[in-house]
């Protein structure tokens, strides 16, 4: 798809294929996102999260005038600001300063945050910004719309539609997207998006199939564990990457009912401290809640009203009180500097199903997780799918594992040919009938179940301790057994489950899935109104055409 790499793919019908997908970095480790996308003549880059963009200049010779060099691509567009899609643009740029950049409004304005090492003037000019839901030609035959997609301030899923004379080929990729609204996002619309007739749909599977309780019962759970601890006269300290968490966090501290009025500090360190600045900037366009609060109070910087949120800087660390007190820090600083200003305890709370790791001390304080998710869980994740009903799905940005359990959901791969490709590898995207569904990968393991006269004995191969998520299954000893339908459910019970007065092992019987729809019957969906009708579906799947049985 550029010089370093062949793009003669052939349908079965031996005719080029119009749409294929190179991966130059699809976040299943460390390596951030970074995909090229052709479409006809056209090849577009989606996202440049690359710490190393040598892969992108592999087989391409540079001249001594930058009008004569090819180019990776032709046009570079970014879905949102977060580093593992944006940290390699500089870089890019730097080295082909003749590619187009193209963001939404508030991404341009929060880009420059990759780069605080750097001056303002050689990381603020080189984005250009495309306003949202309006289609735009890019080159000729080719268009794009941003759509907002929640997750963070400026995230936008990308729609790309290439023209010929025989028919309109569509492209989506999502980005990091959330379904539900969060503090200071509101959530992706999908009613924005139904009717597109979408051939492709590039989506992430940050949380592969995993269910997550109601975004309200997360932030209810992480205050009670917050409230609890300043209770016992534990200080808490909040490692966070520098956008998106860190905000989020601040504001439920200072809205939820656990904080408001009360004596608190809430210290926020430095680059933490640099991504609120960037977000105050952003007022106009943030929901209109978050506009109604800084009416009536700052947003975030207040010494005055209680909790008092204020700037941390080095030289101030030493002064801190012994009165417990919350830090919100950089996921990078070294935590050992918090522990030595203060002789009380430490609670820290590091996120779940993030690459933060709080180094523990024990003689200091424990450290615990909590989930406030980011990204949608896998019904969101299938509930996109179903309703945008594209021909190709392809998964990227997630562990092997969980992108595993997507492609191998039997719901999925009855209905669309489902891709799930690793880095570096070319992704042929032929539109018809002739394409061969890959198969299924085996998710499945063999165990032996033993009935003793009071307990009963699960063995299970070795093969599943070799899976990764297998320490964190078993961190605890404990499982949680339920029956579905004619299966029995195994589901390890997390430190944090064990921890929280309000565990949330019990909210299956209440959720909203096809399990408990009225019109699932012998895991088959009878509701003409749903994307799944006469569908065989999973009992913990979802759809917006749900209706309680009760």
């Amino acid at each position: 798809m550029s010089e370093g790499y062949s793009i003669a793919s052939l349908d079965e019908g031996g005719s080029q294929s119009e749409l294929e997908c190179f991966t130059y970095g699809v976040h299943q480790d460390d390596e951030g996102m970074c995909l090229l996308v052709r479409m006809g003549p056209h090849r577009i880059m989606l996202d440049c999260g690359l710490a190393d963009i040598s892969p992108l200049t592999k087989g391409l010779k540079k001249s001594a005038r930058p009008e004569n060099t090819p180019l990776p691509a032709d046009i570079v567009l970014i879905t949102h600001a977060h580093p593992d899609h944006a940290r390699g643009l500089l870089a890019l740029h730097q080295a082909f300063p003749l590619i187009p950049i193209y963001a939404s409004v508030v991404t341009c304005k929060l880009l420059p945050l990759n780069w605080l090492d750097r001056k303002p003037e050689e990381t603020s000019s080189f984005f250009q910004a495309l306003e949202l839901r309006t289609v735009i030609e890019l080159k000729e035959n080719l268009t794009v719309e941003f759509f907002p997609c929640g997750h963070l301030p400026g995230a936008v899923a990308i729609l790309l539609t290439y023209t010929t004379t025989q028919r309109s080929y569509k492209l989506l990729y999502t980005g990091d997207f959330f379904l539900s609204n969060s503090r200071l996002v509101e959530g992706f619309r999908l009613e924005e998006l139904r009717g597109i007739e979408l051939d492709v749909l590039i989506v992430e599977g940050s949380y592969g199939t995993a269910r997550h309780p109601h975004r309200r019962n997360q932030e209810n759970q992480l205050a009670e564990r917050i409230n609890r601890a300043i209770a016992e006269g534990s200080s808490v300290l909040m490692p966070t990457p520098l956008l998106g968490l860190g905000q989020e966090l601040l504001m439920l501290l200072r809205s939820h009912h656990h904080f408001t009025g009360r004596d608190i500090d809430i210290w926020v360190d430095g680059n933490i401290a640099a991504g609120c600045d960037a977000y105050l900037e952003l007022l106009p366009h943030l929901p209109a809640s978050v506009q109604n609060f800084a009416r009536h109070q700052p947003l975030f910087w207040d010494e005055r009203v209680r909790p008092r949120v204020r700037r941390l800087e080095d030289s101030t660390i030493s002064n801190l009180n012994n009165s417990p007190c919350i830090i919100l820090t950089d996921s990078k600083t070294d935590l050992t500097k918090y522990y030595r200003s203060l002789s009380r305890s430490w609670l820290i709370l590091q996120p779940e199903k993030t690459d933060i790791r709080a180094e523990h001390h024990p003689e200091l304080g424990t450290v615990e997780s909590y989930l406030l998710a980011q990204h949608s869980d896998g019904p969101g994740t299938t509930q996109l799918i179903h309703n945008l009903r594209p021909q190709h799905v392809v998964f990227v940005h997630g562990s092997p594992a969980y992108l595993a359990d997507l492609t191998g959901l039997e719901e999925l791969q009855n209905r669309y040919h489902v891709h799930s490709p690793e880095t570096q590898t070319l992704v042929q995207l032929p539109i018809g009938d002739t394409f061969l569904q890959p198969a299924a990968p085996d998710t499945n393991y063999a165990g032996e179940l033993t009935q003793l006269e009071k307990a009963i004995l699960i063995t299970l191969t070795d093969s599943i301790t070799k899976d990764p998520r297998w320490q964190e299954f078993a961190d605890t000893g404990l499982i949680e057994v339920r029956w579905q339908g004619e299966e029995l459910v195994l589901r390890g019970l997390s430190q944090r489950e064990l921890l929280n007065q309000n565990s949330d092992r019990n909210i299956w019987s209440s959720l909203n899935c096809c399990g408990t729809c009225k019109h699932q019957r012998g895991q088959r969906c009878w509701n003409p109104a749903s994307p799944l009708y006469n569908f065989k579906v999973t009992l913990v799947g979802y759809c917006p055409a749900f209706e309680s049985e009760e």
